[in-house]
């Protein structure tokens, strides 16, 4: 059916002839001729024929160029105007990425903004977790909360997920039944996408010098009208992928750096909290000079030490080193350090002490498949003696005046490592005022320096008895520099204390 556009309503309808032709009207004959091909405009000249029919010609070349320069003007606006509605998007994208916003809040915002834009019901943004080998959605449109499950980076059934292998746009066109590119069947789509259109490209950063890889995957599902995704659409999400790409990085590095200054601060904490455990010397008010050093492999570790006044001229000292080193031990170590204060003040001697400290903790070491070292000794200054326990601790010397060395061996094995009984003391003479006590843990002796030689028991021990007469802090200050010369990074927890009474 013919509709008049233009000029006067001739008061019939003529139907759509096939061919250029004259046709009789109400008001006589006419000349109906299509302007230009595959157009759908028709020219009516009234008249007798043969003058219509010339009058047609010469103004049907007219009439075409006008039309043609009407549709290319109608053509030109509406290109422009998304070209307006695209610069305007990613303008509008760059400046949601340059405020001082969560990148879930930009990604979301950017998200409603695509979808607008382009016209699909349904996006989300999936970022790939490395460390747990997933695409996790951080921001959605038009999607039910069921649907935004995380997905492994190897499910043969996601499209995201085969996008983010690929590194290349995928779609769907429904009115074509095919998915492009390379793949055969709908089927390909997936969980979400039945037979909607969709579109699914990769979110690519890359530096200079550097292969770019993909950090993420935008999706587009549900056309608005049904049409597919035209390669105009492909271009657009892929420039916004590319500008989304530098800020999930950038975000990804801001994330990590926040986490891992929020770990430097916990890990501070820990190791402040922990030596804050650890006795100073005051506490033996003048009963005993005692010198000491802790320094944990890592952040925390699992050495300690402690030392109390027992009365009538007595002082306990204690030092222990937990297998191992970092958070598990030093967890260990917070319970026994808790455990042997209770043991130390109801005991009636050294191995009466570590056999309840020992029973306190044994279903805990035995759980934890860990277990520690322990000396436990007491020195009596009226009876000139020194009575100690040590489980699996034949790290201590006793230090004479003239220099000669006593190393105390150890009188159990370590606790938690093999089922025992009491744990027996020992017992040798003390001289108040001239024996230096030594108690060390194996980080300082089992170090190895960059021939790959251990540092030893007799480097150490030779270096405390050179100082012997010196005071206690300036011992232990040079036996920790000497000891860094020789190996500067220990793979071990490393203590050394000092006592004189």
């Amino acid at each position: 059916m013919l509709r008049p556009v233009a000029g006067g309503d001739p008061g019939w309808t003529p139907p759509v002839p096939l061919a250029d032709g004259a046709w009789t009207g109400p008001d006589g004959s006419v000349w109906l001729c299509r302007v230009s091909a595959g157009d759908a405009f028709w020219l009516e000249v009234g008249g007798e024929p043969d003058g219509a029919r010339r009058a047609a010609e010469a103004v049907r070349p007219v009439l075409a160029l006008v039309l043609d320069a009407e549709r290319q003007r109608t053509l030109a606006a509406e290109e422009l105007a998304g070209r307006y509605e695209e610069i305007d998007l990613l303008y509008a994208i760059s400046e949601i990425l340059g405020r001082t916003v969560r990148l879930e809040e930009a990604a979301q915002i950017i998200m409603r903004e695509v979808a607008s834009v382009i016209g699909a019901r349904r996006a989300s943004i999936m970022v790939h977790d490395e460390a747990a080998g997933l695409l996790r959605t951080v921001a959605a449109s038009g999607w039910a909360a069921a649907a935004l499950q995380s997905v492994r980076v190897d499910d043969e059934f996601s499209v995201a997920a085969r996008v983010f292998r690929e590194r290349r746009v995928l779609a769907y066109d429904p009115e074509r039944d095919v998915v492009h590119p390379g793949a055969v069947g709908r089927g390909i789509g997936g969980r979400g996408y039945n037979t909607l259109a969709f579109l699914s490209v990769p979110i690519m950063y890359g530096t200079s010098g550097n292969a770019p890889r993909c950090v993420g995957v935008i999706n587009l599902t549900d056309r608005i009208g049904g049409d597919r995704f035209t390669p105009g659409d492909r271009k657009l999400l892929t420039a916004i992928a590319n500008q989304i790409g530098a800020a999930l990085e950038n975000a990804r590095l801001v994330q990590r750096d926040r986490q891992q200054q929020r770990l430097r601060r916990e890990l501070e904490l820990a190791h402040d909290l922990q030596l804050k455990l650890l006795p100073p010397p005051s506490v033996l008010g003048g009963e005993a000079e005692v010198a000491a050093r802790c320094r944990p492999a890592e952040s925390v570790g699992g050495d300690f030490y402690t030392f109390s006044r027992l009365g009538h001229g007595r002082v306990g000292v204690m030092l222990g080193d937990v297998a191992s080193h970092g958070f598990s031990a030093a967890l260990i170590m917070a319970l026994v350090f808790s455990a042997a204060a209770m043991h130390v003040a109801a005991a009636s001697s050294p191995g009466d002490a570590l056999t309840g400290l020992l029973e306190s903790l044994g279903d805990e070491l035995e759980s934890t498949e860990m277990h520690l070292t322990v000396f436990y000794g007491v020195l009596d200054r009226e009876a000139g003696t020194l009575t100690y326990a040590s489980a699996g601790h034949p790290y201590g010397a006793r230090i004479a005046r003239d220099g000669a060395i006593e190393r105390l061996p150890a009188t159990a094995p370590p606790l938690g490592l093999v089922g025992q009984g009491r744990i027996p003391d020992r017992r040798l003479p003390w001289r108040a005022g001239d024996d230096l006590l030594a108690l060390w843990t194996d980080g300082i002796t089992d170090a190895r320096g960059r021939a790959g030689d251990a540092y030893g028991t007799e480097r150490l021990l030779e270096a405390v008895a050179r100082r012997r007469a010196e005071p206690l802090p300036a011992i232990v200050d040079l036996a920790f520099a000497e000891a860094d010369l020789f190996a500067e990074a220990p793979a071990d927890d490393r203590t050394l204390l000092v006592m004189r009474i």
